[in-house]
């Protein structure tokens, strides 16, 4: 009974994407930190799960409370997720205010990151994909978006097209239609167009994983 509560232990905490106190879930198998409500794995890899703390002394020898030393990442966020997390127990009403106006900022290098995770999540969650695809679905997005010719391009297709991607990477394939009935506001054929797309621009990444399976983007 205990080796399973270690295994995934779940408390409630903010999470930087849905920006409300959600439910998430510590594998420590894994040694993953994903959000129930949303998906986004906000610590993959961990080492160690428990709680780090460290005290600050001052000069004249007095000591203060613990602070927390570190919080929740994810490694597909350029600042690592830093900017946009808020500690433990900290649900503060003006918290999540500046957690809000943080998002919002044009000089936030995660925010499209962050809005594109969000849709991938919504897309899987919808299909019952597992963690492992989501995940592979937001590399693969964190890639291509580095890639100035995505502009002018559908963000749901693209989105979509990554997901459809991961499916295949993780050997569980979905077809175009499957992919394209829980996306908003585009089609199969943009979704062919973009998985094409990407195909070409992170060639060297994906071919050998890819080449084993044929494109039908009426499917």
């Amino acid at each position: 009974m205990d080796s399973q509560k270690q295994l995934a232990h779940r408390f409630t905490q903010m999470c930087e994407n849905c920006q409300i106190p959600t439910t998430l879930v510590e594998d420590h198998s894994a040694g993953d930190l994903i959000c129930t409500n949303c998906g986004l794995v906000l610590e993959a890899r961990t080492i160690d799960e428990s709680t780090e703390w460290r005290t600050f002394s001052n000069s004249d020898g007095n000591s203060q409370d613990p602070s927390r030393v570190g919080g929740p990442t994810n490694p597909l966020l350029r600042d690592g997720g830093l900017s946009t997390v808020i500690g433990k127990g900290d649900s503060s009403g003006s918290a999540a205010t500046a957690l809000a106006r943080l998002q919002h900022r044009g000089s936030n290098p995660d925010r499209n990151l962050i809005s594109a995770f969000s849709a991938i999540g919504e897309m899987a969650d919808r299909l019952g994909l597992v963690p492992t695809i989501k995940d592979r679905a937001n590399e693969n997005y964190r890639d291509i978006a580095e890639h100035k010719s995505i502009r002018g391009r559908s963000a749901s297709a693209i989105h979509a097209a990554c997901l459809y991607i991961a499916c295949r990477q993780e050997d569980r394939p979905r077809t175009f239609k499957e992919i394209c009935s829980v996306a908003r506001d585009t089609n199969t054929r943009e979704i062919g167009r973009c998985f094409s797309f990407i195909t070409k621009a992170l060639h060297n990444k994906l071919q050998n994983e890819l080449n084993q399976h044929t494109l039908r983007p009426g499917d």
